[in-house]
């Protein structure tokens, strides 16, 4: 097999999920590998970040293992190490990140600390099957979606603007908040996915929020309380809303229709953005990635708004939707074309980081 240098080892822990990928200078992704920690997590519903740290120590050398021969390739064939910095869980980046510099630092290679969102809003333009990365435009919006992001951003050349982000909850964490109240075991955000589309929101009309200042900034605490308040609604009428007591052939119609209802909402707060922005400056090009991306309405919702708004969209690919290396290493690499590098003894996490 004919590669492309330099190839890149990527290393991802911002989170619960541990994970390596190589790709090579082309954006072929050789390998990607990603393990999750679910089953350690799902007993506390929800991740426990020292859990997740102890984790990824015990998970990595299977991981990296695996990763490198699925790859056909050795360590020392690798040119150059990512690593995420941040945002996330510090003691989980900590150990990604201080795997990354100890290989670059003992191997003399150069070293990449990426930001966790910097992979993202390029992971839309990675291909699967061990075909080429598309090449990004020069300028695009990024849309990043998920547990703890919703972020819009526009990248220029080398300078990335934020320009609007969430001011409470992320789309994900709302999801996930919902379906943490309907009694659904951990991760909720994709059982509530799933089960509202079983569901017809047209009773549950919730209100799409707006911030006063006119900004573009999302928020879905609000939506997050509606809902909320129409599960009390509902349990006070005398439907079961533990639905991890219910077979999941007799779910009640009222809980998933408005479950619809919430994603509905959830969704066009997206939509509601995106198009008033392309008012305010036109939108050539439209990456959409994150976790969140995999969410079955959201999906054929922005591809019907591309079209009508002729806007060239590109969603992730649900195999790099969620958490993966695959994008901090395609990262790197488009960093490395352009002359960076950072110094791995100086390299450091940190929980929360600006793009």
């Amino acid at each position: 097999m004919s590669l492309t240098r330099p190839i890149a080892l990527g290393i991802e822990t911002s989170c619960d999920d541990t994970a390596c990928a190589v790709v090579d200078g082309d954006g072929c992704v050789l390998a990607s590998v990603v393990s999750s920690q679910l089953e350690a997590h799902r007993p506390f519903g929800g991740v426990v970040p020292e859990i997740a740290s102890r984790e990824h120590l015990e998970n990595w050398p299977a991981v990296s293992e695996t990763t490198l021969h699925e790859a056909g390739l050795e360590l020392g064939e690798v040119d150059i190490v990512a690593a995420t910095k941040g945002p996330g869980l510090i003691g989980s980046l900590l150990v990604g990140l201080s795997l990354g510099k100890a290989i670059a630092f003992a191997r003399g290679i150069r070293f990449h600390a990426i930001h966790h969102l910097e992979g993202h809003l390029f992971s839309p333009f990675l291909r699967v099957a061990g075909e080429k990365a598309d090449r990004p435009p020069e300028e695009f919006i990024g849309l990043v979606v998920s547990g703890g992001h919703t972020s819009l951003f526009r990248v220029k050349g080398d300078e990335t603007t934020t320009l609007a982000e969430t001011r409470d909850d992320a789309m994900g964490e709302v999801f996930d908040k919902v379906g943490k109240r309907l009694g659904l075991p951990y991760p909720q955000g994709p059982l509530v996915d799933e089960l509202a589309e079983s569901g017809d929101g047209k009773g549950f009309p919730l209100s799409i929020a707006r911030c006063t200042d006119g900004s573009l900034d999302f928020s879905y605490s609000g939506l997050k309380s509606q809902t909320l308040v129409e599960i009390q609604k509902l349990r006070a009428a005398g439907v079961e809303t533990d639905l991890g007591e219910v077979d999941a052939n007799e779910m009640p119609g009222p809980v998933l229709d408005l479950l619809a209802g919430f994603r509905k909402a959830a969704v066009g707060q997206l939509v509601d953005r995106l198009e008033r922005l392309r008012r305010q400056q036109p939108i050539r090009h439209l990456a959409v990635s994150g976790g969140v991306a995999a969410n079955r309405l959201l999906r054929p919702t922005l591809e019907a708004w591309a079209r009508e708004s002729d806007v060239d969209l590109r969603l992730v690919s649900l195999q790099y939707a969620g958490d993966n290396a695959a994008m901090i290493a395609h990262a790197a690499l488009l960093r490395d074309k352009r002359g960076l590098v950072d110094d791995p003894l100086e390299a450091d996490a940190a929980s929360r980081i600006p793009l």
